[in-house]
């Protein structure tokens, strides 16, 4: 495909994304930045949401995965939306019953200081390495069909990205981001309704008989029984229950845009109706896996080495420019989504968690703007800086195992909530960090042997319980037993 027809839907794109930002962050301040002055709708929070949880390793990956696990992935959906409900009845009340601008204040008040300092640095250190391997994920897509055919350097396509972002966050904040997310969510979206209809077409099938052959394919299988297998329904399901609870109640990036609804109500209507949609979203972007399969069968396209590469080589280089244009979109659109938040938020957590800057300056509106933009800066460098950085390691093993790393630190902030919301013990504070470094390094190694230790059994996505419930016994042993 075109470099120049990649380069020029990218800058379109993004000059109608500058467009947005410039309407929605007129008259904004430090509290629309942080929680958009309680005044987003929920409805537009809900939906903008499905494009913040779904980021550019989902539009490339998901589709892929059907090849070696079928429609399993639906399983752990089917967890999403218990763990949403976890969210909407537990959670959100606790937020907004504590008035919270950053959620990891809950353990300030809870514990102390260091179980706060603790919570907000897991999330910080997760967020930053996810956010930075998703978006190099991205880039290395744009680099390679864009940027090496005009010479352009790597480390320049990521400052380059990143100053985007930089400029049209850098004022708004979620302000802007609740409304930027609407419109790529609806770019993503359309992206892959449109790619399977270019699919089906070139197929010469309907949309009917297209599911009916999925249905009929080994690629639609959803249920595995096998005890051992990390595709296992039951361990599936709860896995899915937990990484929502975790990656999005206890995630300051995705309950900042519920804190930023008008009441608990309506956050709690977002939740509800989030955890709705994304079900057939998801059923929709394993659907498209399966025809992807179908049609590189049906015409003879051997399949990349990597399953991640199958639906942009099928795009770019099989369907025509329609097809590559769209799937630009469609990736940029999911990469700028997750981006954008990840930043906004890191912002907002190193700013009041890490610096206390709400309090520092809460009478002087002019001097938190300035602080809070040096801290801004400084997240978008720390992920440039983290990006080259998986570029210059050119392992893609060694980064999946970075990116792995990044899911562990959420298991401390599981049994961290866990203990403060479901016992009354008060816990030596000072030693909370010692136990919360000492549950994912655990949990890393029983991962590494479990099927020597366990006769075969494999550690999938229930590690995240695993590291969580090795948190809450920790606390338990440095409990106060004379609170």
């Amino acid at each position: 495909m075109n470099p120049e027809i990649i380069l020029g839907t990218f800058v379109i794109y993004t000059l109608t994304l500058f467009v947005v930002a410039w309407f929605t962050s007129r008259h904004a301040d430090s509290q629309s930045f942080f929680i958009g002055n309680h005044k987003s709708p929920w409805f537009v929070v809900a939906y903008g949401m499905i494009g913040a949880s779904l980021s550019g390793v989902t539009f490339i990956s998901v589709p892929g995965w059907v090849g070696n696990t079928g429609f399993s992935y639906m399983v752990i959906v089917a967890g999403y939306v218990f763990g949403y409900l976890v969210i909407t009845t537990v959670l959100l009340p606790l937020y907004y019953r504590l008035n919270l601008t950053s959620i990891y204040t809950y353990l300030d008040q809870r514990f102390g200081n260091m179980a706060y300092k603790t919570g907000a640095l897991f999330f910080l250190l997760s967020r930053i390495v996810g956010a930075s391997f998703r978006m190099f994920l991205v880039v290395s897509v744009l680099q390679a069909f864009v940027m090496d055919y005009f010479g352009v350097p790597f480390w320049v396509t990521v400052l380059s990205f990143l100053v985007i972002i930089q400029l049209y966050t850098m004022k708004g904040g979620i302000k802007t981001i609740i409304w930027t997310d609407t419109l790529q969510t609806t770019f993503m979206l359309l992206a892959v309704v449109i790619s399977i209809g270019m699919i089906m077409q070139q197929m010469g099938t309907t949309f009917t008989e297209m599911i009916a052959t999925v249905c009929e394919s080994d690629l639609s299988n959803m249920i595995v029984t096998d005890v051992d297998s990390k595709e296992n329904v039951i361990k599936l399901f709860f896995s899915g229950m937990f990484i929502t609870i975790v990656m999005t109640g206890l995630d300051q990036d995705m309950m900042q845009k519920n804190l930023s609804c008008r009441n608990i109500g309506d956050a709690q209507k977002n939740m509800v109706s989030l955890s709705l949609i994304l079900v057939p979203v998801n059923l929709l972007f394993l659907f498209l896996g399966a025809v992807l399969y179908l049609y590189a069968a049906q015409n003879g396209i051997a399949l990349p080495d990597s399953s991640d590469h199958l639906f942009p080589m099928i795009s770019f280089e099989h369907l025509g420019v329609t097809a590559g244009v769209v799937f630009i979109i469609g990736l940029v659109s999911a990469a700028y989504s997750s981006a954008d938040s990840a930043l906004t938020a890191l912002t907002t957590s190193f700013s009041i968690d890490i610096l206390g800057l709400d309090k520092k300056y809460a009478h002087d509106e002019n001097l938190l703007k300035k602080k809070r933009y040096w801290v801004h800066l400084l997240m978008s460098a720390i992920i440039i800086f983290a990006i080259i950085s998986f570029r210059l390691i050119n392992n893609q093993a060694v980064i999946s195992q970075l990116f792995t790393f990044a899911g562990f630190t959420y298991g401390p902030l599981l049994g961290l909530y866990a203990f403060g919301m479901f016992t009354k013990f008060r816990v030596y504070d000072r030693f909370i960090p010692i136990v919360a470094i000492a549950a994912p390094v655990i949990s890393y190694f029983f991962s590494l042997y479990s099927e020597q230790l366990f006769n075969g059994y494999q550690v999938g996505f229930e590690l995240l319980i695993i590291n969580g419930a090795l948190t809450f016994l920790g606390l338990f042993m440095i409990r106060k037993l004379n609170p």
